[in-house]
């Protein structure tokens, strides 16, 4: 959401050295990073809802801190070569509008660390709270053997599914050279390199022949209203990742035509499609779409399962 304070004067006006000169504890740079964010209108969406939100993760992401440092260390002073880390990423937040995680780098995703760059959408997906339950609402025995995370971006989905659920293989699929480098990036970072593979695909073109128990997919799916109209932060995410035609259905309309071929007789679908799920529920309106509550918020994710794509196969043809 972007910040709709009143504006306010800052102090970006000031050097880089004059600012982490007057900026001697943690608590300090919060409190002064807070005070800009408010100033300037940012957009919050990649990560954090809010300028203290925002504040708190640059400050501790540019101090390799953890999110649950103990609250004693607000009052420790910071030497000169890290105020002056925190200036910079406040000052490039602001000046670029570029997401906080471009930024440092890496972000957090269903409690995991992974790399990211503009090669790559910043992960977000309320996806993750399924992840860390170990999609037992529809695998509560035995646990998916195959899963594809399709549209995989940095991998984030299929590889904090495989951390989660240490006997399952994965396969990431995705149509972009460069996303998959990032992937592999990510593979090696987290060494799961002996389940995972990052497969060059353009939706399911690559894994032809392929069968898996459960298709994750969270794919391009911003209408063209909604893209034309996003705030500057979502300018540097890559637009290949974002837009997906007029109403944002492109290539979800491909996943529910060619899934059922791709998933075992007792497979599950679950997809996300954001707030383009009004334009589902248009397209396919006699398509019982099972969709999800999250409780850290999020919507647009639906379900279905390979019976029920078989059942509605005439509808996604």
């Amino acid at each position: 959401m972007a910040d709709s304070s009143p504006a306010a004067v800052s102090t970006l006006t000031l050097a880089d050295a004059e600012l982490a000169e007057g900026l001697i504890t943690l608590r300090d740079c919060l409190r002064w990073a807070t005070s800009e964010f408010h100033a300037h209108g940012l957009f919050y969406g990649h990560g954090t809802a809010s300028p203290w939100d925002e504040a708190v993760a640059l400050t501790l992401g540019a101090l390799h801190l953890p999110w649950d440092v103990d609250p004693a260390v607000l009052e420790a002073r910071l030497l000169p070569m890290e105020r002056a880390r925190i200036v910079a990423l406040t000052r490039g937040r602001i000046e670029t509008r570029r997401p906080l995680p471009y930024l440092l780098g890496e972000c957090f995703y269903a409690g995991y660390p992974f790399h990211v760059d503009e090669r790559v959408l910043i992960p977000r997906s309320p996806i993750a709270e399924l992840i860390e339950d170990g999609f037992a609402a529809w695998f509560p025995g035995q646990p998916p053997a195959r899963v594809l995370d399709l549209c995989s971006g940095s991998g984030c989905i299929g590889i904090a599914t495989a951390l989660t659920l240490p006997t399952c293989e994965v396969d990431l699929a995705e149509i972009s050279v460069a996303a998959l480098e990032v992937a592999k990036a990510n593979i090696s970072r987290h060494d799961v390199g002996a389940r995972v593979r990052a497969v060059h695909s353009d939706v399911f073109a690559g894994v032809a022949g392929q069968r898996y128990d459960l298709i994750v997919a969270n794919p391009p799916y911003v209408d063209a209203r909604d893209l034309a109209t996003m705030p500057a932060e979502f300018q540097h995410e890559p637009a290949l990742a974002l837009g997906a035609g007029d109403d944002g259905l492109d290539i979800v309309r491909r996943i529910l035509r060619d899934a059922r071929a791709h998933l075992s007789d007792d497979g599950v679908l679950i997809v996300e499609v954001g707030n383009s799920d009004r334009h589902l529920e248009a397209a396919f309106p006699k398509v019982p779409f099972l969709w999800l509550e999250f409780e850290r918020g999020g919507q647009g994710v639906f379900v279905l399962t390979a019976d029920e794509l078989d059942a509605y196969a005439s509808a996604f043809a």
